[in-house]
């Protein structure tokens, strides 16, 4: 089994569109998007839920009205303003735990609270791990590392060859969560000069993990120049850049009526990005026309 987990440095450079045409390519994957923080792979996979699953991944303080004197400590050691009139407010609390190890009347309690959901689901391309963390909740690296397991446990299980990921933006800890294990980091970055500094950050996480790394770069052709300084980063680097993706209205058509570009389009984006699939899993791994 094998793991491949495509990154970016910032959202909106097509991780999710390189994503999701790989999934569709693949003829034996499980797919995971571990981007818990602003899914949205399903979107373009149609996934339908089969299981859900509650994600208890944090604490939050509760003060016991009948138990409480008032004496206003918690809401002076509170650094986060969340305890006003001896109450909580859910939202700023982060649940440190200070006011309830310093409330002399032990008046306040830490209540696990509920943070997202994850799912277990088909697609026409293989069975789909993924999830949603609420609105200022906390823990996605914890969130994504329950959902890779899953993913894990159900292609051991059922004898699949890949995971697919769709990886968080980023260097954040639900990256370090998501790149945990993986066989393959495939970033994909853009011509410009934050694109480059965004592919320096990830490489310099990746390495850490000791995964192959790969890169292919969007939108190649928009900036020739830039894409040609980033291509001598990655030579100099010793990584393989195994796709260079032209600007295609085809994808943006795709994309928006929800199908990966792949399925949509015969155009120059799509044979790059079958291209990918093949350097990726090989000509057996992929799907026939």
């Amino acid at each position: 089994m094998k793991e491949i987990i495509v990154l970016s440095g910032k959202g909106g450079t097509g991780k999710t569109t390189v994503t999701a045409s790989l999934a569709a390519l693949a003829k034996d994957a499980v797919l995971t998007d571990c981007d818990v923080d602003a899914a949205d792979l399903y979107l373009l996979l149609n996934p339908k839920i089969k299981d859900t699953f509650k994600f208890w991944g944090s604490q939050k303080a509760r003060i016991s009205e009948h138990k409480c004197i008032r004496c206003g400590k918690c809401e002076t050691v509170c650094r986060f303003d969340a305890i006003k009139d001896f109450k909580v407010n859910p939202t700023f609390c982060e649940g440190c735990g200070v006011c309830y190890n310093i409330c002399p009347e032990k008046a306040i309690d830490m209540v696990d609270t509920l943070s997202g959901h994850w799912y277990i689901s088909d697609t026409r391309y293989g069975p789909m791990v993924h999830a949603r963390l609420g609105i200022a909740e906390e823990n996605s690296g914890k969130l994504v590392s329950l959902v890779k397991k899953t993913a894990r446990d159900i292609a051991e299980r059922e004898g699949y060859k890949y995971i697919i990921t769709d990886g968080p933006p980023g260097i954040g800890c639900p990256v370090i969560s998501t790149l945990s294990g993986a066989d393959v980091a495939l970033i994909v970055t853009e011509p410009t000069a934050a694109g480059l500094h965004d592919l320096e950050r990830v490489l310099k996480l990746a390495e850490n993990f000791k995964v192959t790394v790969k890169v292919v770069i969007n939108k190649f052709d928009l900036a020739q120049e830039k894409s040609k300084e980033i291509e001598q980063y990655c030579i100099y680097k010793g990584i393989e850049v195994i796709g260079k993706i032209p600007f295609d209205e085809d994808v943006v058509k795709a994309i928006s009526k929800g199908v990966p570009p792949v399925e949509y389009s015969f155009g120059p984006a799509a044979e790059v990005l079958k291209n990918v699939a093949v350097l990726s899993f090989g000509d057996s791994g992929c799907r026939q026309e």
